[in-house]
């Protein structure tokens, strides 16, 4: 019997088309696994679905009723859908009931009736299996415990579909086996659940059927009974596309950034599945990628290395030098640099200038007695990143907030260039970017390689690692399964490795597959 059917659905944003004609059925009580890379269109889909996107064409069918694409959010709760993302949508300060009942909290008398909050949070909890203390306050939970209070909140609205968006991206494998467990009672309940993962081997143990999107598109549906992990990695990544990889114009230099069993002392990032005694290196004239699924520990080790996190085991070295990272200033001081991946929230001040954003961290260099900006200096210092970069802009003056994408990443990489730095790494570089942008960021990497920069590139998009890359250096669930040589990797090996650690799988009978 069919709960959900989501027939032909579209959507679309400035620039880019998300969802393109997407279907995906789901019955009563089933467990099913939406499969694709990242930027295949799942997230736009799981927010269409819980009513944070309207769709723009295409019709979504929940329990027999057409649902209206202008719903709020808790139009879709009060029907039965309910959306569990990576980052939880918890009060911390409040306890395990509370948050259950958040805003529907049992009453006698106008007040809230905390002795029945109590005893139904118990009683829901007790029927779930869910091993909490309803009592307990959300922020003294594991990551593990808080998505069991997520599921309890979801039923309390009486969830018919759950959908959990990478739900053991940051669990251990005994937690992921609970929460296998916490499944199946719901499947046992008819209570169906939408599951996103990359996690191929969780797919093939879990679910009963999958679904496959690429490029916004749907690819294929079936029984996962009758695919290999192998199937569902071609499927996901498609025939093999041909792009320019970068050419180098000399051989890689002298060893510049060497990590050696670096391990985070944040509790957050050290829980299993995390940074455990990651070692690599990066020569001078050499563009490193770091390949890996969400929750792989890529940019938990950027932070790492810049110094925004504190390291509890190993070392960084830049020159065969150990550095000691108390903050960004000391890897600033020791050349290090970082553009981050979220531009406008850790980036980017968005109301003040191009030439500010530009030339804050040279501000020193360019004052004169070390105490007023020479501002000539720096209008010079930024008219040259403007050129060197092909910053498209009006005025210095104008808010960076007011630019493109693309040309708010280019004052961002100027920012780093100006600090001539040893070492330069990119998290997401080309993310919400236009195409023509993304050559050309993916030109001013490949320059700065070529002057001796050893440049670290991280990277969701497999095609831009490969393209923009010297090595490949693989990530999964905090360590790194595999270094390769760009210029032979695969796409369909690289997702071989982030999805199960190895490169060893059969190919599939691709014929059979998309009949």
């Amino acid at each position: 019997m069919t709960l959900l059917d989501v027939s032909q659905v579209s959507k679309s944003f400035p620039g880019v088309r998300a969802l393109d004609q997407v279907d995906l059925v789901v019955g009563v009580g089933e467990v099913h696994a939406l499969l694709g890379e990242n930027g295949a269109g799942k997230s736009t889909l799981i927010k269409i679905l819980s009513a944070a996107h309207a769709a723009d064409a295409g019709t979504v069918t929940f329990a027999g009723q057409v649902l209206d694409p202008r719903d709020a959010p808790l139009r879709r709760q009060q029907l039965g859908i309910a959306t569990i993302y990576q980052e939880f949508n918890l009060f911390p300060e409040l306890s395990v009931a509370e948050n259950m009942y958040l805003g529907r909290e049992p009453r006698r008398l106008g007040l809230v009736d905390w002795s029945r909050l109590r005893a139904d949070a118990q009683a829901l909890l007790n029927d779930l299996g869910l091993p909490l203390n309803p009592d307990a306050p959300v922020r003294g939970l594991t990551v593990a415990e808080q998505q069991m209070v997520e599921i309890a909140k979801a039923m309390t609205l009486n969830a018919r579909l759950i959908i959990m968006d990478e739900p053991t991206a940051a669990l251990s494998g005994r937690e992921v086996d609970r929460l296998h467990a916490i499944i199946a009672g719901l499947k046992a309940r008819s209570v169906s659940v939408i599951y996103v993962s990359h996690r191929l081997g969780e797919v093939k143990a879990m679910c009963d059927r999958y679904t496959v999107m690429r490029d916004g598109r749907f690819v294929a549906s079936g029984d996962v009974a009758d695919v290999e992990v192998a199937d569902m990695v071609r499927l996901m990544v498609g025939r093999h596309v041909e792009f320019e990889r970068r050419k180098r114009r000399r051989p890689p230099g002298a060893v510049v950034l060497k990590v050696e069993g670096v391990t985070p002392a944040a509790p957050r990032l050290s829980a299993p599945g995390y940074l455990r005694q990651v070692s690599f290196a990066a020569r001078g004239g050499e563009i490193v990628g770091l390949a890996g699924l969400v929750g792989a520990g890529r940019t938990d080790l950027a932070r790492l290395i810049f110094g925004a996190d504190p390291i509890a085991a190993g070392r960084v070295l830049v020159d065969d030098k150990p550095l000691r990272l108390r903050s960004p200033r000391d890897a600033i001081q020791a050349g290090i640099m970082l553009v981050p991946e979220d531009r406008k929230q850790q980036g980017c001040f968005l109301d003040h200038s191009i030439r500010r954003n530009l030339s804050l961290p040279s501000l020193k260099a360019l004052s004169a007695l070390g105490q007023w900006v020479d501002e000539r200096a720096e209008r010079d210092l930024v008219e040259t990143y403007r050129q060197k970069l092909r910053i498209k802009m009006a005025d210095a003056e104008t808010a960076i907030g007011k630019l493109s994408g693309g040309n708010q990443q280019k004052v961002l990489l100027g920012r780093a260039m100006a600090l001539t730095p040893k070492v330069l790494i990119v998290d997401e570089p080309t993310r919400g970017i236009d195409i023509g942008a993304k050559a050309e960021v993916h030109q001013v990497l490949s320059d700065l390689a070529d002057l001796g920069v050893a440049v670290v590139v991280i990277s969701s998009e497999l095609a831009e690692v490969m393209a923009v890359s010297d090595r490949i250096v693989v990530f999964r669930e905090g360590v790194i399964v595999a270094d390769l040589d760009a210029q032979t990797a695969t796409e369909e090996g690289l997702m071989a490795y982030m999805a199960t650690g190895t490169d060893r799988v059969a190919a599939p009978d691709m014929e059979r597959l998309t009949a």
